[in-house]
């Protein structure tokens, strides 16, 4: 931590902290697809790719073994669509340049619609 003087005070200045997601602190693969994840300055960060085929039902709940994605999260999406189906039956399909927050957390099926 740097520091500053303001006057008779002393001030902490923080530091700035920067990662690349092409050099993940860790990668996570599963059926039809990987996560690749920093953590800058507390903050994880992540880069999801799923393939053609990818479904939550199938590729990630048999790993986390719950009944829905409980993680909240907010999405930026790149390239191909994906389709979200919420435990309250609310649904909605994302596609690129689209964002989105999933801060319930409760997301029984995810499906990729076109990659």
């Amino acid at each position: 931590m740097a520091w500053a003087h303001a006057g008779t005070r002393k001030i902490a200045m923080a530091k700035m902290d920067k990662k690349n997601l092409s050099q993940p602190d860790e990668t996570r693969t599963f059926d039809n697809g990987k996560l690749e994840l920093v953590t800058v300055g507390g903050v994880t960060f992540g880069r999801a790719t799923f393939q053609s085929g990818w479904k939550w039902s199938t590729s990630i709940k048999p790993l986390v073994k719950t009944k829905s994605y409980e993680a909240p999260h907010v999405q930026y999406h790149v390239s191909g669509r994906l389709h979200v189906v919420m435990d309250d039956g609310s649904e909605e399909e994302f596609g690129p340049g689209d964002s989105h927050t999933c801060l319930q957390a409760m997301m029984p099926g995810s499906w990729m619609t076109a990659p």
